[in-house]
């Protein structure tokens, strides 16, 4: 498949390839491969000059054979249609991957935030908050943070539905902050994921983590939190990137420090220890022992893929690398970890968020995490077991034969009716 596939088409390689791997039959493999429905929304808006601006929105529900629908909601002018649907799809596969009973959900607005003041921002949320109520819901499709929204913006949906409801209904939304029925550990959630499925992967490969290098192209609160855990674990980040470029040294940065300088300044550029500045390409081309994309997907290109030199990839953004780039990685010894598996802390805490909503009961920190690492663990146990006993090129395909396998149970046992 050609580098300029989309996301969707992306995404849709993937589920199909695992899917004809275990023999599925062509009706249901479109299953799987379709959203169940998407919704589309203009939302006019009030900006604080009295002008009226009308914005894109979107809400894709993809699956929902093995619970309701999951997934967050991203501020970014690329978001369209296409873009959420793959996002859907690949929550869908994420939760059963990591196994726990949702399905996949996605939704975003386009537009940047960044250009907007606060109070415009929350107009523009409530306004989203609004056109998807209907749908939404504790048990019909529960929404959270992605990029460019968090803590702030999930607060603002659960009091817009809970004020239109005439309802107290905090598990409609998950990622909340802890005094809006928000969990403890739901922060790190993503970056802890990320840290636990490399180092899963190290150890099975009778690797060392301690003084491993690491290079990580991205650096919001996934790879941020991913560099941080790492560097705790003992590995020597000497690399990380955002939107401004890259930065390196290889005596290793401190990770707390460089977020630091991101949050007074804005970028990781110009930060004083480092020795070299450099663009993103080149990060991710850097001979190091692992690899976190962290940003966008379709960042490592089959172009780019020819250049990789990182023995382990671990993917913490959605569908960071392309199909072509599989491709080109498939016929050599990188290993790369799925980011069904290896971001899907934010979607595993976000469940243990919605079970301490619905319980009234809230758990500490460390019993999140604890739950956290039993999930990863034994979702990479499943991968490997998946990858040694099938034909499969890859761990993102025995990792898809998993979740797909899960769904599909899950789809025969409700049956199908009109």
């Amino acid at each position: 498949m050609s580098d300029n596939s989309g996301p969707l088409e992306n995404f849709q390689t993937q589920v199909r390839r695992a899917a004809e791997t275990l023999g599925l039959d062509e009706g249901v493999i479109e299953y799987l491969i379709s959203p169940q429905r998407v919704q589309e929304s203009n939302l006019t808006v009030e900006l604080t000059d009295g002008s009226l601006k009308t914005f894109q929105s979107f809400r894709s529900q993809f699956n929902d054979d093995r619970g309701p629908f999951k997934g967050g909601i991203r501020y970014h002018p690329q978001v369209d249609a296409d873009e959420v649907k793959a996002l859907s799809g690949w929550m869908t596969f994420k939760c059963a991957a990591i196994n726990v009973p949702y399905g996949g959900g996605k939704g975003g607005i386009s537009f940047d935030p960044a250009e907007y003041s606060d109070a415009e921002v929350e107009r523009i949320t409530r306004a989203y908050a609004t056109a998807i109520r209907p749908i939404i819901g504790v048990d019909r499709d529960i929404p959270a943070p992605d990029v460019n929204t968090g803590q702030r913006e999930m607060n603002w949906i659960k009091d817009t539905y809970e004020t239109l409801e005439g309802t107290t209904e905090p598990g409609v939304v998950t990622g909340k902050g802890l005094e809006s029925g928000g969990s403890r550990g739901r922060v790190e959630a993503t970056g802890r994921s990320v840290m636990l499925a490399a180092r899963e992967a190290f150890k099975y490969l009778d690797h060392r983590l301690e003084d491993a290098t690491v290079a990580v192209q991205g650096y919001g609160n996934a790879g941020s939190v991913a560099a941080k855990l790492l560097d705790d674990a003992g590995a020597r980040v000497v690399a990380v990137s955002d939107s401004s470029g890259a930065i390196h040294n290889s005596d290793g940065f401190d990770t707390r420090d460089v977020k630091n300088h991101k949050k007074e300044t804005g970028s990781v550029s110009e930060y004083p220890d480092t020795t070299e500045e450099m663009s993103n390409e080149a990060l991710l081309t850097m001979d190091v022992d692992l690899l976190v994309p962290a940003a966008l997907e379709n960042a490592i290109t089959g172009k780019i893929a020819k250049g990789v030199s990182a023995d382990v990839i671990v993917e913490a953004a959605n569908g960071p690398l392309t199909a072509g780039a599989d491709e080109v990685l498939a016929g050599r010894e990188t290993i790369v970890i799925p980011d069904i598996l290896a971001n899907a802390g934010g979607v595993t805490v976000s469940y243990f968020e919605w079970v301490q909503n619905r319980q009234q009961f809230y758990w500490s920190e460390g019993r999140v995490n604890d739950e956290l690492e039993n999930h990863v663990v034994d979702a990479f146990g499943e991968m490997v077991d998946a990858f040694e006993n099938f034909d499969v090129r890859t761990y993102r395909e025995a990792m898809y034969i998993v979740a797909i396998q899960r769904v599909v149970d899950a789809m025969e046992k409700g049956g199908h009716w009109p």
